[in-house]
């Protein structure tokens, strides 16, 4: 259904008027019906287009948050994560934006019911009236389902449902309450403290607890409240209520805050029957917030009674080691006491001495030198001696076998010329050269009286040549002059 934009006009012509006019003057007016007036419209502002923009964005900008209960039709999600839909019923329609940083709390499934919580922003590039979401939440009892369970499954696909419990503390310094702003819940609690622990520190964070924003408003009043370094425990209380009611307690981040808060959270929301996902992310439900003020707040008569009896315990077991002291001094004899304390005294001394002695150099000494005894280290090293000696002498007597000295012993001589060169053939020298004969006991001088004759090794000599008898016994003659 659409409206027009400006109202039809439904004034006679120029014609009409102009006869009515006629007809007026012609003649006396009769009792029929006046003619209409021509209607004077008001001049037009002159705007730019983006004055014009400005003023309606601050038109809606006067209507506030606003929450619109329609069906969802074309829904879609771009790249950046943000989701669009059209929220439309039997007679109007609205285009609907959900930014990415609200995407989870906004379920938009096509031609489902929800409810869709935000406020109407104009878009200047398109010139466009859009409705931005701040939280899409489904109407009936089977979408609502629907919607939990599928929340259950994230949660439950990281762990949240079986992660460790932590314990509630007995004596909390202070206990954190996030309620509704209804008196019911707030005096049970308060009628359970008065009852326990009258006085007991308790920090009580009033809040939105169903309908739009109440998970927003619930996390907030839990960050509040973590603002207090002294603050032990919360408890989330409410009272009861159907599913859509209790929806806001099962919103996935407000279930990721619970089981990621600083200390233990206590669930207490509806009745026994009532389960949303906080009961189970949190780290103890009860069924009711009576319940809960019950767990948490520590009964002062139990507690006066304990510490009684504890006293009591103790005075007993003082009492009883004093009397056992007492008698214990009582029946000691003072010089048996000194007489046996010196006797230990002795004891540990004649131990600390038999230690001492047992730990002496001079028994590890004695020992080593047997053992250098037993074992006659001087035996191999006179062996080794004589087994070196032979050696030596062995390698001794071949060296001298290979000295050319043994040669000449034999009687050989070494022939040299004047410069030192040896004589190995007869065509190194001439005839009338002095030569250098070294023998055994000298050098020997002699000259070539004749020319070398070339004549193979072992050879006899020429006819006439001195032999070697002749040689022996000229060597014989000069010992015999010499002596």
């Amino acid at each position: 259904m659409t409206l027009p934009f400006w109202p039809e006009d439904t004034s006679d012509g120029p014609g009409q008027a102009a006869g009515s006019g006629q007809a007026a003057g012609s003649g006396p007016v009769g009792p029929g019906p006046r003619p209409s007036l021509p209607v004077t419209r008001p001049e037009p502002r002159r705007l730019s287009l983006v004055r014009l923009a400005g003023e309606i964005a601050r038109s809606l900008s006067a209507i506030g948050r606003v929450a619109v209960e329609g069906e969802v039709y074309r829904p879609q999600t771009s790249h950046a994560g943000r989701i669009y839909f059209i929220l439309r019923d039997r007679a109007a329609q609205l285009p609907v934006a959900c930014p990415a940083r609200n995407a989870r709390r906004c379920r938009a499934v096509n031609g489902e019911r929800v409810l869709v919580v935000g406020t109407l922003v104009w878009g200047n590039d398109r010139g466009q009236l859009v409705l931005e979401a701040e939280e899409v939440t489904p109407v009936g009892e089977g979408a609502v389902a629907t919607m939990i369970a599928e929340t259950r499954a994230k949660l439950a696909a990281t762990g949240l449902l079986e992660r460790p419990r932590r314990p509630i503390p007995r004596l909390p310094r202070l206990i954190g309450v996030v309620c509704g702003t209804d008196a019911a819940v707030r005096k049970d609690i308060e009628s359970v403290v008065a009852a326990r622990f009258p006085g007991y520190p308790l920090a009580v964070q009033e809040t939105t607890v169903s309908g739009p924003g109440a998970a927003l408003s619930i996390m907030d009043a839990l960050a509040r409240l973590s603002a207090r370094p002294e603050l032990d425990v919360v408890v989330l209380a409410r009272g009861g209520g159907d599913a859509t009611a209790l929806l806001p307690w099962s919103d996935e981040d407000l279930c990721r805050a619970v089981a990621a808060y600083a200390v233990p959270v206590v669930s207490a929301i509806g009745h026994e029957s009532d389960r949303p996902l906080c009961d189970e992310v949190a780290d103890l439900r009860c069924g009711t917030p009576s319940i809960a003020a019950h767990a948490v707040v520590p009964d002062r008569r139990a507690l006066d009674a304990e510490l009684a009896g504890l006293r009591d315990v103790a005075a007993r077991n003082l009492r009883g080691r004093s009397d056992l002291g007492q008698e214990r001094l009582r029946r000691a004899e003072v010089s048996g006491a000194i007489a046996a304390s010196l006797e230990r005294s002795a004891s540990k001394l004649r131990h600390a001495g038999d230690r001492l002695s047992w730990t002496h150099p001079a028994l590890v000494a004695r020992s080593c030198r047997r053992r250098m005894g037993a074992c006659d280290w001087q035996r191999p090293m006179v062996s080794l001696l004589e087994s070196g000696s032979r050696r030596l002498g062995a390698i001794s007597r071949h060296a001298r076998s290979l000295s050319p000295q043994q040669v000449i012993e034999r009687g050989f001589a070494v022939v040299r010329r004047w410069d030192g060169t040896v004589v190995r053939s007869p065509d190194q020298v001439g005839e009338g050269e002095m030569l250098e004969l070294t023998v055994a006991r000298g050098v020997i001088g002699a000259r070539v009286e004749a020319s070398p004759v070339l004549r193979p090794v072992g050879a006899p000599g020429p006819v006439g040549a001195p032999g070697a008898a002749s040689t022996r016994r000229a060597r014989r003659a000069r010992e015999r002059s010499k002596g």
